[in-house]
């Protein structure tokens, strides 16, 4: 697969991922160009068996790169403004949407790395080992991340949950 093959096939999955780190649709937009770009730059330097995980490696590394330099993460409060939602009633749209801003806040108060773990198993599907190559940590470790957000994110929800059944 070319790069060009590639950009069409992956950028959506390349935005969503990197605007559920950054929570901002211009820098995630910019993320992926620069992430494109770098692959594109680098392309020819590296044997690439799976083009999707070395892309959102590449990805990866542009948004701690970017986070680094800035040293602060911009949340966006217009979340769900891309994220379309088809339901029935107001009053249930504003209940997912609820529950939506919840487990973004779940997630986002994990530790970096069980956030990342989370997000690249969960919600972009791949798979343990793709997902230990992105973030470059054994794949040992990669588990015991993601175990300890997942218990995480349901022990809040389950908390959340008994504190409205009071």
């Amino acid at each position: 697969m070319d790069l060009d093959e590639a950009f069409r096939q992956y950028t959506n999955d390349l935005y969503r991922y990197l605007f559920s780190l950054s929570k901002d649709h211009h820098l995630a937009e910019d993320l992926v160009q620069e992430a494109f770009y770098r692959a594109y730059v680098q392309v020819a330097d590296y044997d690439i068996k799976n083009i999707k995980t070395w892309l959102f490696k590449v990805a990866y590394h542009a948004f701690i790169d970017h986070y680094r330099k800035h040293k602060r993460i911009i949340i966006s409060e217009n979340v769900h403004e891309s994220v379309p939602f088809t339901l029935e009633t107001p009053e249930e749209e504003l209940i997912e949407k609820e529950a939506f801003e919840q487990l973004l806040q779940d997630i986002h108060s994990l530790k970096e790395q069980e956030r990342h773990a989370l997000v690249l198993c969960d919600l972009h599907q791949f798979s343990y080992q793709e997902a230990a190559t992105i973030l470059e940590i054994n794949l040992n470790t990669f588990k015991s991340n993601l175990l300890r957000g997942r218990k995480k994110v349901v022990k809040r929800i389950e908390a959340r949950r008994n504190e409205n059944e009071r």
